[in-house]
């Protein structure tokens, strides 16, 4: 369900989108943070917490930065540097017990 998800998400930010003027009032966009539930999260986990973020979109709403928290568990936390270059997409950032905000790395914005 996840991918046919993921589709519409990247269908509507390639077509639909720029027709439109930016006025989402968090970074991520909606359709970013609606992406990253669908791709590192349960469905149903990640349709609550999509349809909660763009009720939250509105003028009602202070707005700022609002990143998805995705449940994980690690168990050998290693650092790997190759010559001083960051290969990686996200950073993880703690939030709770195998519970972490999931941040985008702006040095490699291009998705693979």
């Amino acid at each position: 369900m996840n991918h046919i998800f993921i589709y519409f998400i990247k269908f509507y930010q390639k077509w639909i989108s720029p027709i439109f003027p930016k006025t989402c009032r968090y970074y991520p966009t909606c359709s970013e943070y609606a992406y990253l539930e669908f791709k590192y999260n349960f469905f149903l986990i990640a349709l609550i917490n999509t349809i909660l973020r763009i009720l939250r979109c509105n003028q009602l709403f202070k707005g700022g930065f609002d990143h998805p928290i995705i449940k994980k568990e690690i168990k050998n936390v290693s650092i790997i540097i190759r010559n001083n270059k960051n290969n990686f997409k996200f950073w993880l950032v703690p939030y709770k017990k195998n519970k972490f905000y999931i941040i985008k790395n702006f040095k490699n914005t291009k998705e693979k």
